[in-house]
C-alpha cells in the first residue's frame, strides 16, 4: 500500500512545489492511517490544514481506498 500512496503523491507534489511547498511520506500504518509531513512553505502555512485535508487526503483516498485518513506529523 506504501507504493500506491507515495504514486499519488507524485500527483499532487507538483501544486505544492509550485507554491514553494512539499510533502514527504513518513509512514502508512496497517490500519490505513498515512503519515506525512509538509514541509517548505506548507510547513507554516495557516491553510496547510486544509490542503492536508481537502487536498491531499481527498486524492489518497480516491486513489487507495483502503486509507481512513490523513494526518501530518
Amino acid at each position: 500500500m506504501k507504493e500506491k500512496v507515495e504514486a499519488a503523491l507524485e500527483k499532487i507534489r507538483p501544486s505544492l512545489q509550485a507554491d514553494g511547498g512539499n510533502v514527504e511520506l513518513v509512514d502508512v500504518t496497517e490500519d490505513g492511517v498515512v503519515k506525512v509531513k509538509l514541509m517548505g512553505a506548507c510547513a507554516g502555512c495557516p491553510m496547510s490544514q486544509m490542503t492536508l485535508k481537502e487536498g491531499i487526503e481527498r486524492l489518497l483516498k480516491q486513489e487507495v481506498p483502503e486509507i481512513k485518513e490523513v494526518v501530518s506529523v
